[in-house]
């Protein structure tokens, strides 16, 4: 195939995977978690305030978070309008632009699997989780990933054109989430110089324009928002930087080993080839250590780096959620990528074709018995569980004979795709509606909509954060808690457990509490509560 025809369908192919992984049925189920409804009212309220500064919470400045993907929302929201799915295009749109600089990069430097890279990793489950999240994550993972290649190429030709863009992607990784972005990616890089052993390379890395460019990308938005909130140096820096790292601060507590299983999980389904890939140039790198300033290697050694930095460093910390390795992802991916190359001409053997077959096909049975999980939090036996298995079998016979037969390597990120699809494609047709009641307050706040007359102040009591969070995106207001002693004087809605009517009651002693209804999926009910010395009666 000429080369304007193969490069015409690499973008169509880039094109259809990404729109179909990262943006298809955005709208499916509502925002989810306490995080997503959170950082989506953030955007709304600076939109409404027309400040580009400081974001701000229920009116008050909220400052955990640096300020790019509430800048991102900000326009989005002003293009389409607000909406949950509008929320979630920033990480969708960040995603597509990391798999296309994969892309290009590979074109430049490693042209026979460039479009393998880039679906490879476009696939990788949580790639695909967190592009569909409204979150800062994504926006963190893609500007890191364009900035390490970006000082790759750098490394390779000398040029610094590339150097410029690594800096200037660091310090919009610096806006995404804070100064994580240029601390790992020196780390990274301080290892790799240590393992080539060429030191002089760290002082040529250290280029002042390089730092020109960051600091004017980072810094005048930090500087704005100190000037204007002078607390925002305590809140962002001390507490969500360094206490979140250093102390169990929010309560998101895990053992040390807790990014291992995370890690396999968010890479499956080339996690078989990653590991397989990692231990291949870990040795290869042990037994020749003196030739790797000379080695067609040494982009592996560096993936490898990369892999294990952020893993390590977040696994060190005290706060884990697992979106904070998704920085780490690209380079397993792109690793799987770089033993695929040594191999191309090679058929696997049958244990690793056997077992990346199963490990492919597998997630299809749970996204297609996505229903059972979120109700019955196991998989039932029965037919249905036979059929999905019985169908997910039947794609790994394929991948595997596939694998098996001549081309071998050279198909597998094709084979691999299918499952992929189908496992996203079941995930979005049958386990949206069951997502949206079980996990999002869109159903919940909906319903209460048909039921009252206006929009009325909404409270809660003894809810999950998360509910109280996706209220407050889905009803547009600020949600007060009875428990805080936050109670409104004037008519308005309360949300709480079942059966929670009494002790509403005594809270409000002498105002009237009805019964509106219940929101079962998350054994929820919701009460009207007469104003301070109101006598007229609700309708």
């Amino acid at each position: 195939m000429d080369n304007s025809r193969r490069f015409s369908t690499d973008w169509l192919l880039l094109a259809g995977f990404c729109a179909f992984l990262f943006f298809f049925g955005l709208a499916y189920f509502g925002l989810v978690g306490p995080d997503e409804p959170r950082y989506a009212q953030v955007a709304r309220e600076m939109l409404a305030r027309h400040d580009w500064i400081t974001p701000v919470l229920g009116g008050k400045p909220w400052l955990e978070k640096p300020v790019l993907y509430y800048w991102q929302a900000i326009l989005i929201y002003s293009v389409f309008g607000i909406s949950d799915w509008a929320a979630r295009l920033p990480s969708a749109i960040d995603a597509t632009l990391m798999v296309i600089a994969i892309y290009l990069f590979l074109r430049r430097f490693r042209p026979e699997l460039r479009l393998d890279g880039a679906l490879m990793t476009a696939s990788a489950a949580g790639i695909v989780g967190f592009a569909r999240a409204a979150s800062m994550d994504m926006a963190l993972a893609a500007s890191f990933t364009i900035a390490l290649l970006a000082w790759f190429g750098w490394h390779e030709t000398g040029r610094k054109k590339y150097l410029a863009v690594c800096y200037a992607f660091l310090g919009i990784g610096m806006l995404a989430k804070g100064p994580v972005a240029p601390a790992l990616a020196a780390l990274v890089v301080l290892l790799f110089v240590a393992a080539k052993g060429e030191w002089g390379l760290l002082k040529k890395t250290l280029w002042l324009p390089g730092i020109l460019i960051f600091s004017a990308v980072a810094f005048p938005w930090y500087i704005a928002v100190q000037l204007r909130t002078p607390e925002f140096f305590r809140v962002f820096i001390l507490e969500n930087n360094l206490a979140r790292f250093g102390t169990n601060l929010y309560r998101h507590s895990q053992p040390f080993w807790y990014y291992l299983p995370v890690a396999i999980l968010e890479l499956v389904p080339w996690i078989v080839l990653i590991i397989v890939a990692f231990f291949e140039i870990v040795r290869a790198w042990l037994a020749e250590r003196r030739k790797l300033a000379h080695s067609e290697d040494s982009f592996s050694v560096f993936l490898v780096i990369w892999l294990l930095v952020p893993i390590v460093f977040f696994s060190i910390s005290r706060s884990k959620l697992p979106g904070y390795i998704l920085l780490a992802l690209p380079a397993g991916t792109l690793l799987a990528t770089e033993f695929l190359r040594r191999h191309l001409h090679n058929r696997p053997g049958v244990a690793l074709a056997l077992i990346h077959a199963l490990v492919a096909a597998f997630p299809v049975v749970p996204a297609l018995m996505i229903q059972y999980l979120l109700f019955q939090h196991h998989l039932p036996w029965g037919q249905a569980t036979v059929i999905s298995s019985g169908f997910a079998g039947a794609l790994a016979t394929g991948i595997f004979l596939t694998l098996r037969s001549h081309p071998g390597w050279k198909v597998v990120r094709f084979v691999t795709l299918i499952p992929v699809a189908v496992a996203v494609a079941a995930l979005l047709r049958i386990g949206s509606p069951a997502l949206d009641s079980t996990l999002s307050a869109r159903p919940l706040a909906n319903q209460i909509q048909h039921m009252e007359n206006g929009v009325l102040p909404t409270a809660v009591f003894r809810v999950t954060r998360q509910t109280e969070y996706g209220l407050a995106f889905y009803r547009n207001q600020k949600i007060t808690r009875y428990e805080a002693g936050e109670i409104p004087a004037v008519e308005h809605v309360v949300v709480a457990p079942v059966g929670s009517e009494t002790a509403i009651a005594k809270l409000v002693f002498g105002r009237r509490v009805s019964y509106l209804g219940s929101y079962e999926p998350q054994s929820l009910d919701y009460y009207w509560v007469a104003g301070e010395g109101q006598v007229s009666h609700h309708h």
